[in-house]
């Protein structure tokens, strides 16, 4: 099962951090707009993700409930028809949530940075670094972690980023 390592925390603003993002990123933006179905599921969690009327994707992941980061294991199934299935799956399993957010999405080379702003919820980053097969979940946290360092982000106690400034860098 393909797996990543796993960092989200509210931030105070997307706008304030996205010079930052911009400085480590080797792709995007690419903008997205997502509405998030979750249903019941007794050994992870199963989420539809709907982008568009025909475009979507079924995600069962498995991940803890920890603070922090965290290695997620997850299968991803695209769907051309995510209303249908959102809808089969609620007539079988009741649905446990829903989330809507626009994500702006950087690559930092093999890390997804997520910038969200999420409907009711406020604004977000997620860092999502791949691995490879067999990789240490270790080896992860550590380029997540050095990505932290590059947008002089520091984790709190209750684990929301909070910006720092960076030694000569310009301040707007």
């Amino acid at each position: 099962m393909p797996s990543n390592i796993e960092i989200k925390a509210r931030i105070e603003s997307i706008d304030a951090l996205l010079p930052r993002v911009r400085s480590i990123a080797t792709s995007g933006p690419e903008e997205i707009f997502q509405d998030d179905t979750f249903f019941p599921c007794p050994s992870g969690r199963l989420k539809l993700r709907m982008f568009s009327e025909d475009a979507g994707e079924l995600i069962f992941y498995q991940r803890t409930d920890s603070a922090g980061p965290k290695q997620s294991r997850y299968i991803l199934t695209h769907t051309s028809e995510p209303a249908a299935l959102r809808e089969t799956l609620t007539q079988a399993y009741g649905t446990a949530g829903r989330v809507r957010k626009h994500r702006t999405l950087y690559l930092a080379g093999r890390t997804r940075v997520h910038l969200d702003r999420v409907d009711g919820l406020g604004e977000f980053l997620e860092l999502e670094v791949v691995l490879a097969d067999g990789e240490a979940p270790e080896t992860g946290i550590a380029v997540a972690n050095e990505l932290l360092a590059a947008l002089g982000i520091t984790l709190s106690f209750s684990f929301t980023f909070a910006l720092r400034p960076i030694p000569g860098a310009c301040q707007h």
